[in-house]
């Protein structure tokens, strides 16, 4: 077990070890909690877009489903006939200058994971750079837009936002509720009291404090070949690989496992690399992959080799709550 792993395991299931961590924490939530306060007393270089950006982020390390949620908040603004952009970091991506336009032929190495799955996808304008604030002016100076979706973000204080969306793991939730290094939280629990709503990734239902959503598998897509199949392609019992290298790798094998597959599981770290060797799985089974895996992978890609497509399925409370937030920030002659 990793480092990494070890810190999840004790941040969510405990250990008494995480106590002489408490000095750094102290430290920890004395910068972030200075670097907010400077936000909101507006000083800084804080850029305020001509045009509403809806941040979409957590304040937990690890996964919770911002790719599918953001790709769903596209096509549903998209129907309301909005032109819409997204901002990105693009960890681990390496352009040749910043802030950088994501095309979906570029490969995974110059353009991120996720930035690249998200254009690949659905094709919408997307800008990288660690500097939201720049991406955002690039993207804008590109093309004309009525809403920017910044992937991510939340603590990202150069750059102003209109609405805050934060997503919640809501098996997990937030571990044992501290601040790094003591704990999974990036801002203290209180930020959560100042977002415009909270989102739980598989609540069954909408939550006093939030509402639900969950991760639908709606296709198998062949690497090689892009040809789609029902998620009832292969029997039931089928043994697979199963390939997560996302923040949170368990959901996805459990995602299988409601497929009623037998997985065997090889989780990689989040945004990992991946070459044939690696992937070179004994015994020879189909092997099922994240769709964010699956944009570093088709180059060497084997006949067998899937991913399983998911998408995002905000409650009806949210989708109602969304689209009054977008009558409140774009003008009139804007929505339908």
């Amino acid at each position: 077990m990793s480092m990494s792993d070890r810190l999840l395991k004790a941040w969510y299931e405990g250990h008494p070890a995480l106590a002489l961590l408490r000095p750094l924490e102290t430290l920890y939530r004395q910068v972030v909690q200075r670097k907010r306060a400077r936000f909101l007393a507006g000083e800084g270089d804080i850029y305020r877009s001509p045009v509403p950006v809806v941040v979409v982020g957590n304040i937990t390390v690890g996964g919770t489903g911002k790719t599918p949620l953001i790709l769903w908040l596209i096509e549903h603004c998209r129907r309301s006939g909005l032109r819409v952009g997204v901002v990105s970091r693009g960890y681990g991506a390496k352009p040749p200058q910043l802030p950088w336009r994501v095309d979906a032929t570029h490969s995974a190495e110059v353009a991120g994971d996720e930035p690249l799955l998200i254009v690949q996808r659905c094709g919408v304008p997307l800008m990288i750079d660690p500097d939201r604030s720049q991406a955002v002016k690039a993207l804008l100076a590109s093309e004309p837009l009525d809403l920017i979706l910044c992937d991510d973000g939340l603590q990202h204080y150069r750059l102003a936002r209109d609405l805050e969306l934060v997503l919640i793991d809501a098996a997990r939730g937030l571990g044992n509720r501290r601040c790094l290094p003591a704990g999974p939280l990036r801002e203290p629990v209180e930020r959560l009291q100042s977002v415009d709503a909270l989102l739980y990734n598989g609540a069954a239902s909408d939550q006093d404090d939030g509402f639900a959503f969950h991760l639908q598998p709606s296709a198998l897509v062949n690497l090689q070949t892009g040809e789609r199949r029902p998620v009832d392609h292969f029997a039931v019992g089928q043994p697979v690989h199963a390939v997560a290298g996302i923040g949170n790798p368990q959901r996805f094998f459990k995602t299988l496992e409601t497929l009623h597959w037998q997985p065997i599981p090889h989780a990689f770290a989040d945004h990992a690399p991946y070459s044939a060797q690696v992937l070179n799985f004994t015994p020879p089974l189909p092997l099922v992959m994240t769709e964010k895996d699956a944009v570093k992978c088709r180059a060497f890609a084997q006949p067998d080799w899937w991913y399983l497509a998911v998408d995002a399925l905000p409650s009806p409370a949210f989708v109602a709550w969304f689209d009054t937030q977008l009558m409140r920030l774009l003008p009139a002659r804007l929505l339908p």
